[in-house]
């Protein structure tokens, strides 16, 4: 086996576990999470995704990676008025929803009919708090945030991938280092924990729903792209309903959806990784021999971010969101015609809108849809 397979398989799976805890960190405190549920959360997690990478892989011949819903994850955290209870429900839904969807095809063209760019204006609006959040966490604490900013601009210049992993490592040390982290938590082994969902009307609409539109459009669809870009052809039913499956049992341990990765499978499925695309599949055991491990260590790396300084917590969230924004935003404005419709998708959800219970990020979807409708009536 070339050194490159592993390599590949184990870089894709520390930026992706590394770059975005945050933002797990993050929703799982929005909800209410305690901690032993939130160490529950990233366990269930990170097993779906070994299994069902290290399956599908190996089924399919192909690279195919999975991840957890980076806008599902920045979804919750921007949501209020939910708990726990409510979320693991939310979750039990869309996964339902994504086995749907990879049974019936007819569901997989209607997601794809809805216009890139309102989903991507929608998708912007959810991650901008976050984007401003990190800029807030400036007057915090000036002294360690403003090199890390510094450095996260400088070494994705080199390395995008990594520049969101140096800072929460390099700013994790700097914290220590300084006296801002009180002291370190003693090593402890992960376990599961059961959690009761509850169903409701504002959870369904406000959470399940845009989880699941967000999950398709932005997650999905993308990891689908990027296969085809490396020249795969797979099937897309079968690979959403795998992940739907893992995602269903894997929600009442509190995880989050899984779906298919975009940036991760990048590092995975280019000629850099073996100059045969029918090699590349080996990376996909690889990477989820490594989220076993984050599976086996979720309590205490969730205990470690529990000691780090909130702004830095705050900061790498929102470091690891600028991206994604601007690539939302450069789709969103891409169409002239569609342009209005995709701003007042991004305007309604940025706003953090509650409307009889239910979240901004669906009543931005609708809005958008509800001006191009119109705009398109008008020139019918």
């Amino acid at each position: 086996m070339r050194v490159s397979i592993p390599i590949s398989a184990f870089v894709a799976a520390i930026v992706g576990f590394g770059g975005t805890l945050a933002l797990i960190i993050a929703a799982a405190d929005a909800v209410g999470a305690s901690r032993e549920q939130t160490a529950s959360w990233v366990t269930a997690i990170c097993l779906a995704m070994a299994i069902e990478t290290a399956w599908l892989s190996w089924r399919t011949k192909m690279p195919v990676i999975t991840a957890w819903s980076t806008p599902g994850a920045a979804l919750v955290a921007a949501s209020s008025g939910f708990s726990m209870n409510d979320a693991v429900g939310a979750f039990i839904v869309t996964a339902v929803l994504l086995i749907a969807t990879g049974l019936f095809k007819p569901l997989t063209r209607l997601i794809a009919k809805i216009p890139a760019s309102v989903a991507s204006g929608m998708l912007a609006g959810i991650v901008v708090s976050f984007a401003i959040g990190a800029v807030k966490t400036i007057p915090a604490d000036p002294v360690l945030i403003l090199p890390l900013i510094a450095a996260f601009f400088a070494i994705r210049l080199y390395n995008p991938a990594l520049s969101v992993l140096a800072v929460l490592v390099g700013g994790g040390f700097a914290a220590f280092l300084t006296g801002r982290v009180g002291g370190m938590p003693p090593p402890e082994l992960s376990s599961l924990t059961l959690i009761a969902p509850e169903f409701s009307a504002t959870a369904i609409i406000g959470l399940a729903l845009p989880l699941y539109l967000v999950t398709m459009a932005s997650q999905n669809l993308s990891g689908l792209a990027v296969l085809r870009a490396a020249g795969y052809h797979p099937e897309p039913g079968p690979l959403i309903s795998v992940t739907g499956l893992f995602s269903l049992i894997s929600a009442p341990f509190g995880a989050l959806t899984t779906n298919l990765a975009a940036i991760s499978a990048a590092i995975c499925t280019g000629p850099d990784v073996h100059p045969d695309p029918a090699e590349r599949w080996k990376t996909g055991p690889l990477y989820a021999l490594a989220y076993l491990v984050f599976a086996v260590f979720g309590a205490s790396l969730v205990a470690i971010f529990a000691v780090l300084p909130e702004s830095l917590i705050v900061l790498v969230a929102g470091l690891a969101l600028m991206a994604p924004l601007a690539n939302a935003l450069s789709i969103a404005l891409k169409d002239e015609s569609k342009r209005m419709a995709a701003t007042t998708a991004f305007a309604v959800t940025a706003s953090g809108l509650q409307l009889f219970g239910i979240g901004s990020a669906f009543w931005g979807l609708v809005g958008g849809l509800v001006v191009l409708a119109l705009e398109r009536t008008k020139k019918a």
